[in-house]
């Protein structure tokens, strides 16, 4: 299994990444998991909320380059997290890249701590933030998208907080999420859907109109001879040839 056996808490149920092997990246085999869970839960009314969390010092490391998910079924996943008439809130206290990002901006709320770091690396591999854009740039701030898109930085949990990555920062992610999940319990489930069918609108108008584009894309992409070249220098821990 890629997932921990969900725990449920009081209305909230909690998922966790637990592929320590590689760093919870996206494999074919997660996706699947998590989608199936997810699933369960909207179908079960004794979830209030979803928290989505991990195991280790990774939340997600992006995309597993040996057993990638197909680009639809990752697409497929960060959409039902949207359109889920259930809060889910992503509590990370690791380091989140590329793919995992995406993962992480579909989420409604999302808490980090102040060993969580963040970086979109595709450019770094010959590729681009493609599908995971769909969720991603609805809600971060267009300048700061423009950066790090581009130059790969690595940046912390208060940039995360100051772009609209991540909903809050703080020294003890448990301790902030507590008036999170408070609130969450003394919402009713109604008026849960209905609010977060408010605050999705855009996002979800996002997937409708493009994701058959950057689904394109992003195959195109991985296919190319750079994006080879990226991950193979990757995995073989060395720079590409493009680095200056």
């Amino acid at each position: 299994m890629t997932l921990a056996p969900p725990a449920h808490d009081r209305g909230i149920t909690t998922l966790t990444l637990d592929s320590p092997a590689n760093r919870n990246a996206l494999s074919a085999r997660l996706v699947g998991e998590l989608t199936e869970s997810l699933a369960g839960c909207a179908a079960d009314d004794t979830v209030r909320a979803v928290v989505l969390t991990h195991t280790g010092n990774t939340f997600c490391a992006g995309a597993d380059l040996t057993a990638p998910p197909d680009p639809a079924a990752f697409v497929a996943l960060m959409r039902a997290i949207v359109a889920l008439p259930k809060p889910v809130v992503a509590r990370v206290t690791g380091h989140v890249r590329a793919g995992g990002l995406g993962l992480l901006g579909a989420c409604d709320i999302s808490a980090a701590g102040p060993d969580a770091t963040f970086a979109f690396t595709e450019s770094r591999l010959g590729l681009a933030p493609a599908v995971i854009s769909l969720p991603l740039l609805p809600r971060i701030d267009p300048r700061a998208a423009a950066r790090y898109y581009l130059t790969g930085e690595r940046f912390d949990a208060g940039e995360a907080a100051r772009i609209g990555l991540v909903s809050l920062a703080g020294e003890d992610v448990d301790k902030a999420l507590v008036p999170v999940l408070d609130g969450l319990r003394r919402a009713s489930p109604q008026g849960l859907a209905a609010s977060k069918e408010l605050v999705t609108v855009t996002v979800l108008q996002s997937f409708d109109s493009h994701a058959e584009d950057l689904i394109a894309r992003s195959a195109s992409l991985f296919a190319s001879d750079d994006a080879r070249e990226g991950m193979t220098a990757f995995l073989e821990r060395r720079d590409p040839p493009w680095v200056l």
